[in-house]
């Protein structure tokens, strides 16, 4: 797979990366952890370097799983992972945004064990804490770069002006935050700052949680605790009114010999150089056909039809509801 840098002086990486989240957060059923481990490395074998993961999902669980499928080849691979949220020391219970530096430095220790690593590549705040100034956190992470516990640093879902402060005190090496064909917000302000300050971009929920793979219908039904039951552009009626995208992205596809799928992650990849798209999934078909979509060139005259496309086709939904958008590190 070719490869991409993460902004002017950030890692290089695959073109794809891979979230892991899914394995054991938020997207259930949730297969055996040693298939995951296997996928995993599969992923690795495939020509994927670039792997994200953190401490809130499961809690704890997903980075434990992520370290011990990469501990045989951790020199291979970029691992990315993320703090900035309190636990129940009892439930275990996600307490909400919480960076105080005392408390980046106390859990960095906890992520560097369970990723069975003596460094963290890429160290995103989840997000932003509104009660401690990003400089501090910012400070925070200089701190352990200078200690040699992390090697670059990265917000999450940060706003511009966030993003150019936190910048002033230690480089941002990357964003990591929702954008694609159905989640465009970014490119308002977001996309131009980045490229303004040399920064990176990593999409999270490249293809719309599933959405814009065309496998999920108006009807389709979830499992009780799958996140996408209570988010608003999952209703069934937004599902019906939003199949209208899918069904544009499957006439692109047919002509490009391609899945719905790999033109979703080929438009993300053809917008920036420095934007790494890390597609999520369980199974090892979907990995494949995702690693496929790199490969995909989408020519000017296509780009422009998908744009003209865009501006055309109304999104039905919010991306979450209000609280959960708030609250959680998804």
């Amino acid at each position: 797979m070719n490869k991409r840098k993460l902004g002017n002086n950030g890692p290089e990486v695959s073109a794809l990366g891979l979230g892991c989240m899914g394995m054991n957060h938020s997207y259930a059923p949730f297969p055996e952890k040693k298939d995951m481990i296997s996928m995993i490395r599969s992923a690795v074998e495939k020509g994927v370097t670039f792997f994200d993961t953190a401490e809130v999902y499961g809690p704890f669980t997903n980075e434990e799983l992520v370290g011990e499928a990469l501990k045989p080849v951790r020199d291979k691979v970029t691992i990315a992972t993320k703090f900035g949220f309190r636990f129940d020391p009892d439930s275990g219970a996600n307490l909400g945004p919480y960076s105080r530096p005392e408390h980046i430095k106390k859990v960095v220790e906890g992520s560097l064990k369970r990723l069975k690593t003596d460094v963290i590549d890429l160290y995103y705040q989840h997000r932003v804490d509104p009660n401690v100034p990003i400089e501090e956190v910012a400070g925070a992470i200089k701190d352990l770069i200078k200690e040699g516990k992390v090697k670059y640093f990265g917000l999450s879902e940060a706003g511009v002006q966030t993003i150019r402060r936190a910048h002033a005190v230690q480089p941002v090496t990357a964003l990591q935050s929702e954008y694609s064909l159905w989640y465009r917000k970014p490119e308002m302000e977001v996309i131009p700052t980045l490229e303004e300050l040399g920064i990176g971009f990593v999409p999270f929920s490249p293809l719309g949680k599933g959405f814009l793979t065309g496998k999920i219908k108006e009807n389709t039904t979830f499992e009780k605790v799958d996140l996408r039951n209570v988010i608003p552009r999952f209703a069934p009626e937004a599902r019906k009114a939003n199949q209208v995208l899918v069904d544009f992205l499957t006439d692109i596809a047919r002509q490009k010999d391609a899945t719905p799928a790999q033109i979703a992650l080929a438009w993300l990849l053809a917008q920036k150089p420095w934007i790494v798209p890390i597609p999520g999934t369980t199974k090892l078909n979907r990995l494949e056909e995702n690693i496929g979509a790199a490969g995909i060139a989408l020519t000017s005259g296509e780009l422009n039809k998908i744009h003209s496309a865009l501006e055309k086709i109304k999104v039905v939904g919010d991306r979450y509801p209000e609280a959960l958008e708030k609250s959680t590190g998804l």
